[in-house]
């Protein structure tokens, strides 16, 4: 049975639904021919050059990504900038590029779950429940609340942190021993959440992109905070979608190839 386009677009259009998205996001498929035949996928973080040029290497026709190339509208498409450059060799290579973005951080079983049980954390609880009608239940929304059978440290948690998204490092603020009796995780970047966290209970926020004065104002109401990284909080996290992707489209009887990209990385390096 020969997949298609139109196929993965129905499989996770009903897996995450494009309603879900933030307001100013865009998702749903940036580039491609939704009656092509899709051979092998290669999923990644962000199409940048060296994936691209990755899929053309491994032979795979089909980028699944979780961030869109196309996030605002370009005025040109050329060979003058990053992003031109990337549109015009993904259409001359016959290359499909597909992005499921805050929908899928949103969705129950999305990454925002993902990031939660890859902390070792089942049970748990939306953070900004969703608003979009037959979505409003409870299930989907950005970030997740934790409350702990066992309260952790802030130093213990750090560890787990870095540990779990296998990261050398993390930033935080707080006392090394304070107690954590509540968490609060966004994948990502969740300082726009900082606020909610808070009055949700949470003791820590496990986060990324988060900047001084935010920080700041969060360490002052005695709320502790992890900043892993962008990068970092959703790696790992889409490479667990992957893998329940992989099992979907073998379900549905599909033998495509799922191939997790070895280009894509943490635009950061540490010293």
């Amino acid at each position: 049975m020969f997949l298609k386009v139109e196929d993965i677009i129905k499989i996770m259009e009903k897996y995450a639904p494009p309603k879900l998205k933030e307001d100013y996001d865009n998702v749903g498929l940036m580039v491609g021919d939704r009656n092509s035949e899709v051979g092998k996928i290669l999923v990644t973080l962000d199409v940048t050059l060296d994936v691209i040029n990755e899929a053309k290497e491994k032979g795979c026709n089909f980028i699944l990504s979780h961030h869109p190339i196309l996030f605002k509208r370009p005025k040109t498409i050329t060979t003058d900038t990053l992003l031109g450059k990337k549109i015009i060799e993904i259409i001359k290579n016959d290359i499909n590029v597909y992005s499921s973005h805050t929908n899928l951080d949103s969705v129950k079983n999305g990454i925002n779950d993902m990031a939660a049980k890859i902390l070792g954390y089942n049970d748990f609880k939306v953070l900004d429940c969703s608003k979009v009608l037959g979505y409003n239940g409870g299930s989907h929304g950005i970030g997740r609340i934790i409350k702990l059978e066992e309260p952790i440290t802030l130093k213990e948690l750090c560890i787990k942190v870095k540990n779990n998204f296998n990261t050398p490092f993390v930033r935080f603020c707080g006392e090394e021993n304070k107690e954590i009796k509540t968490i609060s995780i966004i994948n990502g970047s969740g300082e726009d959440y900082l606020a909610l966290s808070k009055i949700k209970g949470a003791d820590c926020i496990i986060t990324g992109d988060t900047t001084y004065h935010y920080v700041s104002d969060i360490k002052e109401e005695d709320v502790a905070l992890i900043d892993a990284g962008h990068f970092v909080t959703e790696w790992l996290p889409m490479v667990s979608f992957a893998n329940e992707f992989k099992n979907i489209l073998e379900s549905q009887g599909y033998k495509n190839e799922i191939i997790i990209s070895e280009k894509n990385s943490d635009p950061y390096k540490v010293m």
